[in-house]
């Protein structure tokens, strides 16, 4: 009798757990308002009270909507060339298993070293 209800409380358990709201994304969640005894609404999180009135005492960050700079740009040309280039390399059905690694690592390596050339000559001026 006692095996059956923890297998039942077990079961519950876990049944509860499960059916607890996931906030999926970057939406911004604010959890109801819980009242307690008659006192004022108790706020866990979102409001900060006078003198910020719902925004964060620390800001949103520095610089958080800006452009993207020349160097990111070129550097996520070269990714998505290489990632081209690789995945083309890997469909390639008429070399082998091991020449099909071997030339995904060398056009992994040439990746890294176009990338690592694009920011020294950015930086350089």
């Amino acid at each position: 009798m006692k095996k059956l209800i923890i297998v039942i409380l077990s079961f519950v358990f876990v049944s509860v757990a499960s059916a607890q709201k996931v906030v999926h994304g970057g939406g911004y969640y604010r959890p109801h308002t819980v009242i307690v005894g008659g006192y004022a609404p108790i706020y866990p999180y979102g409001f900060y009270g006078a003198p910020f009135y719902g925004y964060p005492p620390y800001g949103y960050g520095y610089n958080s909507y800006s452009r993207p700079s020349k160097l990111d740009m070129q550097v996520e040309d070269i990714k998505h060339d290489y990632a081209d280039r690789i995945k083309s390399v890997k469909m390639d059905d008429s070399l082998d298993r091991k020449e099909r690694k071997a030339k995904v690592r060398e056009l992994k390596q040439e990746r890294d070293n176009a990338i690592y050339d694009a920011k020294k000559s950015y930086y350089k001026s």
